[in-house]
């Protein structure tokens, strides 16, 4: 009786027999790389829970729970490569590739449990990374900053911001753990004309309303050159489109939002013309190269590991262990220079798949046919 990916995707029995091994062997070693990343981990960290006071559920369901997955996804492309590497060149050493090949399967009908293994992580690491890892790195790094890292000041100085058109808010400090900012300014603009103006001693921001709470503030209101009237109070309450998260240098602020909420929050920014948000779109555009990569790092395994070498399986994981520093420093050196706004977050993201996709059809070209 056949299956219901047999029937979903045309597959043979050979190309089970395949599926398996790569899903397997991809599978055994994300368990293999994060029981060992995990034990170390713990021996880094362990000084630090036992000083705070970590509860051992906090750190199991908390901590560790979440840490596994955004550690397996994030690396997924690479134990996809090695996966491969390390299968495809063992069926090599067996010369089963030789008897496949020989018994007239083309080595581009080999590729189909390959293409079909990688849709099924990619697919798979997209939902993950896009909707159920961000709110689970909430809740790890909410983790971290209370009995790891101490909780520390992330507020920002001398804060100059615009939230809507033609409306722009100054802060002189703003205090990340009272959740107040000093000396608050909001300038709205009719053209280049001044209309409004509203300074205040503080700003204290209120969870329950979503709003602001203005304290000792004058508010001004320009009617003409010669005639303006002026208000003042101890305390208004407003809503700014402006969020305590605008005002201070979270840690990995990215990391928590799905890719839905990302999507909006860089819009949000942009329509303020708040400039710096290429951390944001790298983090949008890897979500999304994240899953084609795995399409081309399994064909460049594949053409590389199929052919029977000297040296063995040992030489082709060699070379794709290079191969995978070499992607992980290209997509450093490229994100770097995102941030610093010397390239295109889109094209810093993409770049390494597009290098890699063509080592990948050489490597194709050169493979055993």
């Amino acid at each position: 009786m056949e299956s219901w990916y047999t029937k979903l995707f045309g597959l043979k029995k050979l190309d089970i027999y395949i599926l398996r091994k790569f899903l397997g062997t991809f599978f055994f070693a994300i368990l293999l790389i994060i029981s060992i990343s995990v034990v170390f981990d713990l021996a880094e960290k362990i000084d630090d829970f036992l000083e705070n006071a970590a509860p051992l559920n906090a750190i199991v369901f908390d901590y560790y729970a979440n840490f596994v997955p955004y550690f397996a996804n994030l690396f997924t492309p690479l134990f996809v490569f090695i996966a491969v590497i390390f299968f495809t060149s063992k069926m090599a050493y067996q010369t089963e590739i030789i008897a496949i090949l020989s018994s007239g399967v083309s080595f581009r009908r080999l590729m189909v449990p390959y293409i079909v293994g990688a849709f099924i992580i990619g697919a798979f690491s997209f939902v993950l990374g896009s909707y159920v890892i961000p709110p689970a790195n909430k809740v790890r790094l909410d983790f971290e900053s209370t009995y790891v890292r101490k909780r520390r000041e992330t507020g920002m100085n001398n804060i100059h911001m615009q939230i809507e058109p033609n409306v722009y808010v100054y802060v002189r400090r703003y205090s990340s753990l009272r959740e107040v900012g000093d000396d608050f300014s909001l300038e709205v603009f009719d053209g280049k004309q001044l209309r409004k103006k509203i300074t205040a001693q503080s700003a204290v921001y209120d969870t329950a309303t979503s709003g602001w709470s203005l304290r000792n503030y004058v508010k001004r209101e320009y009617i003409s050159r010669e005639k303006q009237i002026i208000t003042e109070g101890r305390e208004m309450d407003t809503i700014l489109n402006m969020r305590p998260a605008d005002l201070k240098e979270e840690r990995k602020f990215f990391e928590t939002m799905t890719t839905p909420e990302l999507t909006t929050y860089i819009e949000e920014q942009q329509q303020r013309g708040v400039g710096n948000v290429e951390e944001f779109l790298i983090e949008k555009h890897r979500r999304q190269a994240s899953p084609f990569s795995a399409f081309i790092l399994s064909i460049m395994g594949l053409s590389l590991a199929s052919r029977k070498v000297r040296g063995g399986m040992g030489l082709h994981i060699g070379i794709g262990i290079a191969l995978s520093f070499g992607y992980i420093l290209f997509m450093t050196v490229s994100t770097t220079f995102a941030i610093n706004g010397n390239m295109s977050p889109w094209l810093a993201v993409w770049i390494p798949n597009f290098v890699f996709a063509l080592v990948a059809a050489y490597l194709y070209r050169r493979a055993p046919k």
